[in-house]
């Protein structure tokens, strides 16, 4: 995300952008015409794609719920993407109204929105943050993240469909792992990914995304799982993200959503 007053023509609306992308995908209508065009290729070749954003969606209030209800009171959330609503905030708002959210994004059209959602909202335990997840240590150290989240107290850490934006070279494990040591005991991660073992040939998917403002990386199960090195992961470990502690009927698909998550524990 942008500092508030970013002006609207930093907004690159030449190339397909993956948040709007994804908020097509839910249905929402923060896009353009080239997003558009985009997410119909992938959905051509990747016709699972609507179900697994929607079930992606799915888990990220589950996990917050559990999170929440588990005595977490702030969370670090970061790649936020178009806060389409529900959000975090709501989601975890829900259940206690003092919780405290720091959003992070990279880009300016996030911010916008973002800001634009959080007009009069949740003003003294919510935060909007330009910050970049290839610096993790900016986001710990950023002043708008530290006015709402305390590192000395359990924090809900959120990277909900981001790391798959980082490639093996940028060694995300590593941005991770910093991420992970700023946090205290108690603290949790909740993480979602794109996954390259369950639909193999999604070669011409990622072809799209790599032609927009950020490249996609799938990645195996094994690989994800190393995310979570140094955290406990909690039952039932890394999963296709609707059968993470379902609270309703699976979709008919679910065993073709192609994004794995879990939660652990510090």
């Amino acid at each position: 995300m942008a500092e508030r007053g970013t002006p609207a023509e930093e907004i690159d609306t030449s190339r397909p952008h993956p948040a709007r992308m994804y908020d097509f995908f839910l249905g929402g209508k923060d896009n353009y015409e080239i997003d558009r065009i985009a997410a119909h290729r992938i959905m051509e070749t990747a016709p699972e794609v609507l179900v697994s954003v929607r079930e992606n969606r799915a888990f990220m209030q589950r996990a917050v719920r559990f999170l929440v209800g588990n005595g977490i009171r702030q969370i670090l959330d970061i790649g936020t993407g178009l806060p389409t609503s529900p959000n975090v905030h709501e989601v975890a708002h829900e259940i206690s109204s003092d919780v405290r959210v720091a959003y992070v994004d990279n880009d300016p059209i996030v911010n916008v929105h973002a800001n634009a959602l959080m007009s009069g909202r949740g003003v003294g335990n919510t935060s909007i943050v330009m910050a970049d997840l290839h610096d993790p240590q900016a986001i710990i150290d950023h002043p708008d993240v530290r006015k709402v989240i305390d590192f000395d107290q359990p924090v809900g850490l959120s990277l909900v469909a981001i790391a798959h934006f980082i490639a093996d070279a940028q060694d995300p494990w590593g941005i991770v792992a910093t991420l992970r040591d700023a946090l205290p005991a108690g603290s949790y991660l909740m993480l979602s990914h794109t996954a390259n073992d369950i639909y193999r040939d999604r070669t011409d998917a990622e072809a799209v995304y790599n032609s927009s403002t950020a490249a996609l990386k799938l990645r195996s199960h094994a690989e994800i799982l190393r995310f979570f090195d140094g955290f406990d992961l909690l039952e039932p470990g890394l999963v296709q993200v609707p059968f993470w502690r379902p609270d309703g009927p699976l979709p008919g698909d679910a065993r073709g959503v192609g994004y794995y998550g879990g939660v652990g524990r510090l």
